[in-house]
């Protein structure tokens, strides 16, 4: 595993029940680098030592910079504020709209390389997953609400979506 440079070496515990001293020791590392997590793995121990950031007014909060999600257990990656989009048709009041159940980055496969669970011109039946939204980790596949064609995909593969928000038109 790489360490960061001027980084002191961390010796791995001799016997279980320097553990928790070596977790600790992690700890304290963790709190002097300003680092949110650290992980090692020696002599068939592993531990993770991680800690959350919490935003308060007078301590800025420090975002890592973005990482590619390659796997289910990799990072979540963190979403720039776009620029403002020309405003365009207004889907929300649409009587096929199929809008988003949660918060979450919308998938139209599943998985990447893979073809379109559905494209503009698709039959669908109710109940027939039309896309995939990853919240928390977690892959919730968003079904078909009613029988009819796709006429619309209205959400890039990857985008971020909100709650609410318009994704298919089906007709």
């Amino acid at each position: 595993m790489a360490r960061k440079p001027n980084t002191p070496e961390i010796a791995a515990p001799k016997a279980a029940s320097s553990d928790s001293a070596f977790i600790r020791e992690l700890a304290q590392l963790l709190n002097e680098t300003n680092l949110t997590e650290i992980e090692v793995d020696r002599d068939g121990l592993h531990v993770r030592v991680a800690r959350e950031i919490h935003m308060t007014a007078s301590a800025p909060a420090y975002a890592p910079p973005p990482v590619a999600v390659a796997a289910p257990s990799a990072a979540p990656t963190p979403v720039a504020a776009a620029p403002a989009a020309p405003a365009g048709p207004d889907y929300s009041k649409h009587p096929g709209v199929v809008p988003s159940p949660m918060v979450g980055t919308a998938y139209v496969s599943p998985e990447p390389g893979k073809p379109p669970f559905v494209s503009v011109g698709t039959k669908v039946t109710t109940g027939q997953t039309l896309m995939i939204i990853e919240a928390m980790k977690t892959m919730n596949q968003i079904p078909a609400p009613r029988d009819g064609t796709v006429t619309q995909i209205l959400i890039e593969d990857g985008a971020p979506v909100e709650y609410g928000e318009p994704l298919v038109i089906i007709e």
